[in-house]
């Protein structure tokens, strides 16, 4: 699949849930993506992306709601934004990185910063990989596939 996805696409609500727990390639379940975006148009369109190719999405809007879904809802991939209300993305992730719980969790920083400064705070907290806004969605694909694995079975992984 080709695209952009830019800051403005979208008009959307937020929603917050934690349901039960997936692991990645257990038969019969889907991983679960926790979305840690202050842009409500930007989370909207990474949810009905992901959900459209077959992915459980929770979302937070700042910091510190990421750290607390990280705990209750204990997603398989974090996409992060670098710029979040209440702690910042390169907080959050040195949080996680400081949790048993969290630790292997992969984090996906998706910033708007794309100077190397940014990109080398990002990863000496402790991301898994970097994408700077906007992105193209094949990317974002390739990123997913790469840190859950070809055994985590969302559709249209390879579009």
């Amino acid at each position: 699949m080709t695209g952009t996805l830019d800051r403005d696409a979208h008009q959307s609500t937020a929603r917050d849930a934690a349901a039960p727990r997936h692991r990645v390639g257990a038969a019969g379940t889907r991983p679960r993506v926790l979305i840690a975006e202050d842009h409500e148009d930007t989370r909207f369109m990474l949810r009905v992306f992901l959900e459209a190719r077959g992915f459980d999405v929770v979302e937070a809007a700042d910091g510190e709601d990421a750290l607390r879904l990280s705990e209750t809802a204990r997603p398989d991939l974090i996409l992060l934004d670098g710029s979040l209300p209440r702690l910042d993305g390169v907080g959050v992730t040195s949080r996680l990185r400081s949790h048993n719980s969290s630790r292997r969790v992969p984090v996906i920083f998706l910033s708007g910063h794309a100077e190397p400064l940014a990109r080398s705070a990002a990863f000496a907290a402790g991301c898994d990989d970097y994408l700077t806004k906007p992105f193209e969605l094949d990317r974002l694909c390739s990123v997913l596939a790469r840190h859950l694995g070809d055994g985590a079975g969302p559709r249209g992984m390879s579009e």
